[in-house]
């Protein structure tokens, strides 16, 4: 999957904290407009480097700033924290270069979400500036698996409970999976930047969408979910397609729109 001939691909700072990682710009805006910081999906323990470049495109046009895809470390070879630690790295060394927190926004999807949402927390409790905002697309926040979606849509998501169950103990690595970060859902939700989680309806996490969104407002967090009905897991992977279906482009309208209002 090739990247399109708008994208230019050349590094815009020169230090990730030693992450391997991705300039993608899509209209060239360069680092004045800010950065989205691309967290892929992959259940922890896979990445497709190529159609991540794509997602990365895709996300840098809707959203008019250079995206920045974080190759990070994968389980089991590297658990938690070591994929968490990555993002935050990455983070840090934006803000280090310049880069204004209230320029960037994170957004992953599926595991790269849960990262997100758990950097929030790192970064939080650690003192740092926040992003200006985070998208969490089809999020597990729940890492001890009892949303109830998890069971009243197996069977019309894509994504399995039989995988759900193979990966968490490869990135947990005998981390409790009701603590934070590595759980958001069970961490302080206080205090975070405005959190946008699209998810489809008939996705396993959609409760884990559901309830964090509730948890984060009862905090006095501003978190929305934008619900997709009918749809699976990360079924936003059809922006990818140059000519995106109806629910990719109402996908990246949704996002533009969500970006622009963050300031």
């Amino acid at each position: 999957m090739a990247l399109p001939d708008d994208a230019t691909t050349r590094p815009l700072l020169p230090d990730t904290a030693g992450v391997p990682c991705d300039w993608i710009d899509a209209d060239r805006a360069g680092l004045g407009a800010g950065v989205v910081v691309y967290v892929h999906g992959g259940g922890f323990v896979h990445s497709n480097p190529a159609s991540e470049r794509v997602m990365a495109h895709r996300l840098s046009r809707a959203t008019g700033r250079p995206a920045l895809r974080v190759d990070y470390r994968l389980a089991p070879a590297h658990p938690f924290p070591a994929p968490l630690d990555d993002v935050v790295a990455v983070y840090r060394a934006l803000l280090a270069q310049g880069v204004p927190a209230s320029r960037i926004v994170l957004a992953g999807e599926s595991a790269g979400a849960t990262l997100v949402l758990s950097a929030l927390l790192v970064l939080r409790d650690a003192g740092t500036a926040l992003p200006a905002g985070a998208v969490a697309a089809s999020a597990l926040t729940d890492l001890t698996g009892s949303g109830p979606s998890l069971t009243a849509n197996e069977g019309r998501d894509l994504l399995t409970g039989a995988v759900v169950g193979d990966v968490l103990p490869q990135y947990l690595d005998g981390a409790a999976p009701d603590r934070a970060p590595q759980s958001p859902l069970h961490g302080d939700l206080r205090g975070l930047p405005p959190v946008l989680l699209p998810t489809g309806g008939d996705e396993l996490f959609l409760d884990d969408a559901l309830r964090f969104a509730a948890a984060a407002a009862e905090a006095g967090t501003d978190a929305s979910v934008d619900l997709y009905e009918g749809m699976p897991h990360v079924f936003h992977a059809a922006m990818l397609v140059e000519d995106a279906p109806p629910t990719g482009r109402t996908f990246l309208a949704r996002l533009r729109d969500w970006t622009a209002g963050l300031g």
